[in-house]
């Protein structure tokens, strides 16, 4: 066919399919119909614009994840217990039923499949459904609910209630003359487009997976403007000592209040100095090394993994230890401390739907989406920024999608410029201005289809998202 093996993985899924399918040798038809079937299933779940020889470093997580369930579809073993957590990340809800077909695919192969789940059209799919709640953090981790899908929609849960709920599309969306605009490009898949942004408004770009959303925000317009802010689901800090005290700033003051209650030095209330217990230097587990085996890590017997010396917890503020007040929740937090630089702060993580957190909470423990609401509370008393924010719907329950609405309404409201990637149909509905990238992913992608109100989205007939508005 005049293609070398290069030629073929450089190619992307659904051309090479079309290029398998004109082969038409007896000798080679077995190779043939397994290669189809292969390249077949990453078309239905979404994934016709990667080519073969991509690496992998470069997927988002919810295309590596694809990738691996296509793996096991065509694998030959039955009876085997799958766990996917959160598949429809990164999903247009145009390609949600196809990964619904794969899961009954893999299922009806005689295999058992647990899916850690919030969006509303693969939960509906499901023969068994367990709620956890009733709430988050320490109001939550119990069973609240167990059976069918129209048994679910009947009962009293968070997830009964607001799965058949839809907000209306926004009837006074804010305006704006200004425009931030980048140089035309070709970056990846764009066919020479050039991306306007109005400033001081809520913008959400929309379109397939694969369309060239994120090259064209992430890409060409934050590398044009410096000065975008990216708040990402990246972890908040490299540093394992980190917590949401240390992450605000706050834990200066509270060392400080100790220091003053008890008239001794405020380094006796950090464990990574003064007050660190001697035997385990703060960490709070000793970590014995094995050698050629994984390490061992135990709670410290000195100080019981409270990371804190003895002497650290002889003083207490308002009758609570330094490790007790660790131990508070952020919503605990906000009515223990009547300092008001010190109750702002908690505030605004209270504000993005992160009360349950403790104030000690190591960093490295938290997900994607904790991560990114987290770095969103910092932001919140800040003004005239410009920021980018990449399917910030990940990891949120339907009855959060309004609390993450309301603070970009906050940011916008102080005169921020706000830019959201975003496939979840609630907040494309509240957006003030909508740049739609399509029509599909891939080679066939890469042209803006539509800019305007989310009202007048439903005009554009290209637009795949339209449909689904």
């Amino acid at each position: 066919m005049g293609c070398s093996i290069a030629d073929f993985s450089a190619m992307q899924v659904d051309a090479l399919l079309a290029l398998m399918q004109k082969i038409d040798d007896n000798s080679v038809k077995p190779i043939i119909k397994n290669l189809t079937e292969r390249l077949n299933d990453l078309i239905q779940i979404g994934l016709a614009y990667v080519s073969l020889d991509r690496e992998t470093s470069t997927l988002s997580g919810g295309e590596s994840q694809r990738v691996k369930m296509v793996k096991h579809l065509t694998s030959s073993l039955t009876d085997v217990m799958y766990i996917f957590d959160e598949p429809s990340i990164g999903l247009h809800p145009r390609d949600v039923h196809r990964l619904n077909e794969l899961l009954i695919k893999l299922r009806d192969k005689g295999n058992t499949l647990i899916v850690v789940e919030h969006d509303p059209d693969v939960i509906k799919v499901a023969d068994y459904i367990v709620d956890v709640g009733p709430q988050a953090g320490t109001n939550g981790g119990r069973i609240v609910f167990e059976g069918s899908y129209s048994d679910l929609l009947k009962s009293k849960t968070l997830t009964g209630e607001y799965i058949g709920r839809s907000l209306p599309i926004k009837s006074k969306p804010r305006t704006s003359k200004d425009f931030y605009e980048t140089k035309k490009s070709s970056l990846h898949n764009l066919k020479n487009v050039s991306l306007r942004i109005p400033k001081g408004i809520f913008t959400v770009v929309t379109g397939v997976a694969g369309s060239g959303k994120s090259t064209l925000v992430n890409g060409v317009f934050a590398k044009e403007f410096k000065d975008a802010i990216i708040i990402d689901q990246s972890a908040v800090s490299v540093n394992l000592r980190s917590n949401p005290a240390t992450f605000t700033g706050i834990m200066d003051e509270i060392r400080k209040l100790f220091a003053d209650e008890n008239k001794v030095s405020a380094g006796l209330f950090s464990f990574n100095s003064e007050g660190a217990c001697e035997a385990c230097k703060g960490r709070g587990y000793i970590e014995t090394d094995l050698s050629f085996m994984d390490s061992v890590e135990t709670i410290c017997e000195e100080c019981g993994g409270k990371r804190y010396k003895l002497e650290a917890l002889e003083y207490k503020y308002n009758g609570k230890t330094i490790v007790k007040v660790l131990d508070m929740t952020i919503a605990e937090a906000v009515e223990f401390f009547v300092q008001k630089e010190i109750k702002n702060k908690l505030k605004y993580i209270v504000d993005v739907g992160l009360h349950y957190m403790t104030l000690g909470q190591p960093l490295d423990t938290l997900s994607g989406g904790e991560c990114q609401r987290l770095k969103l509370a910092k932001e919140l008393s800040k003004k005239g920024n410009i920021y980018i924010m990449d399917e910030p719907t990940t990891g949120l329950h339907m009855s959060d999608i309004t609390g993450i609405l309301t603070i970009i309404g906050r940011l916008v409201d102080k005169g921020n410029t706000v830019i959201v990637i975003e496939h979840n149909l609630d907040v494309i509905r509240n957006a003030d201005w909508i740049i739609d990238v399509g029509p599909e992913g891939g080679s066939r992608g890469g042209q803006i289809l539509y800019e305007g109100t989310p009202g007048n989205l439903r005009n554009c007939k290209e637009s795949i998202t339209a449909k689904y508005l």
